[in-house]
């Protein structure tokens, strides 16, 4: 079969690809960081997403628990103090709890001060609660800003899961040193199959189950075929409802027939690339960013 994947690294113990079912839990962050002057009259908007911590997490962890994977869960330092008991139940069962901001925040509309700011105070919450410093970030909104590489380095993060720049772990290098990114795509995420709702202006159509999983099981298969890395953007409130977690179970055990896959957390990915990279098993691709260091001049612009 033609290789479609250039370079994939090897995996442990002969696996085809690395999987991870790479949670947001974002609760009720989107709602009072769009919305922060009446977030308190949007009570529809707020029961949907607190469904994601209350109801779809431990759903999602029986799920895991079924299958016995350990899997990352990416939560805002805000979720993490307003929900700490689901955050210390996905913790004392193993799971990864990644840094996802403070607030949900768009970092590349922030100040490089208040960016800073925001990061620390993610660390911080995670840390107060599981006892241990976070190692993987993944950007709310993917909104990577100039300064997240170097803050990021700064505040010993091992690995970055927010860029799409490839189909298998590669190195984001600037000034300040260099991460190994865990990438994903647009087509891995939950978000445009499912959710349909007018406060966040995301109007498209609701996908069945089924439809949703032909996509995700595609890009595993290619991933599988290849050697590559496939890595979700999920969401607890959005593919924790009962009928998308039963595709999901169904998803996992396509996976499981198909044979050899590593089920992991972006920080065991991470630290076995690390290793290879460290023995010189292994050379990934890199990249220096900020990729622009200034606007593009157009010779022509649009009559508005």
């Amino acid at each position: 079969m033609l290789q479609l994947i250039e370079n994939p690294p090897t995996w442990p113990n002969g696996a085809r690809c690395a999987v991870c079912f790479a949670y947001d839990m974002d609760a009720e962050s989107l709602l009072h960081l769009y919305y922060p002057e009446d977030s308190m009259r949007r009570i529809t908007l707020s029961s949907a997403l607190r469904y994601g911590p209350r109801i779809a997490m431990p759903r999602i962890m029986r799920i895991w628990k079924h299958f016995d994977i350990r899997q990352t869960v990416y939560v805002p330092g805000w979720c993490v103090e307003t929900y700490p008991d689901v955050v210390r139940m996905l913790a004392d069962e193993g799971h990864e709890i990644g840094h996802h901001g403070w607030l949900h925040e768009r970092v590349n509309a922030l100040t490089p001060e208040g960016e800073a700011d925001v990061l620390r105070r993610g660390i911080d919450a995670i840390t107060a609660l599981t006892g241990q410093r976070p190692v993987g970030y993944r950007c709310p909104s993917g909104a990577f800003s100039p300064q997240t590489l170097d803050l990021l380095i700064a505040e010993g993060f091992r690995y970055d899961a927010s860029l799409a720049g490839d189909d298998v772990p590669y190195m984001i290098e600037s000034s300040g040193g260099r991460m190994i990114e865990l990438p994903s795509d647009h087509a891995l995420d939950d978000w445009p199959q499912y959710v349909n709702m007018r406060d966040f202006n995301h109007m498209l159509p609701i996908q069945p189950p089924d439809v949703a999983m032909r996509v995700f099981r595609s890009e595993f298969d290619a991933a599988w075929e290849g050697g590559g890395i496939w890595s979700s953007v999920w969401h607890p409130f959005v593919s924790g409802r009962p009928a998308r977690a039963a595709a999901t179970v169904e998803l996992i055990e396509y996976m499981q027939d198909r044979g050899g896959v590593w089920f992991a957390t972006m920080a065991e990915i991470a630290a076995h690339i690390d290793g290879l990279v460290s023995r010189g098993e292994w050379v990934p691709r890199s990249e220096r960013l900020p990729f622009w260091s200034e606007p593009v001049p157009q010779i022509a612009r649009p009559i508005r």
